[in-house]
């Protein structure tokens, strides 16, 4: 990760949006390596004849993050917005893959 200012440390507009700019390219670089994760349960769910889809799991992840979010201070009903989005994306990745669709 880059060495970001703190937030009260910005004294300026643009030096803000550098850093909102710069946090957004870690957070692209971490989904993406989130997804080198999902090619690898694809490839561990294919040997076991497991589904791209396995709603218990759905639901621990999307409940583990509304946790993270409000120990974090976010709004838990955002996280799980996003989260299930990211989910779902996922199981569509995977299930292309697996033949699923």
């Amino acid at each position: 990760m880059t060495n970001l200012i703190p937030p009260q440390d910005c004294s300026d507009m643009t030096g803000l949006r550098q850093q909102i700019d710069d946090l957004d390219e870690e957070l692209v670089e971490i989904l993406a390596m989130r997804a080198g994760y999902i090619d690898r349960a694809v490839e561990l769910k294919s040997q076991n004849g497991w589904p791209a889809r396995i709603p218990a799991r759905v639901e621990e992840v999307v409940t583990n993050a509304r946790a993270k979010a409000g120990r974090a201070g976010l709004d838990p009903d955002l996280i799980e917005t996003l989260w299930r989005q990211l989910v779902e994306w996922s199981i569509a990745r995977e299930a292309r893959v697996i033949h699923e669709t």
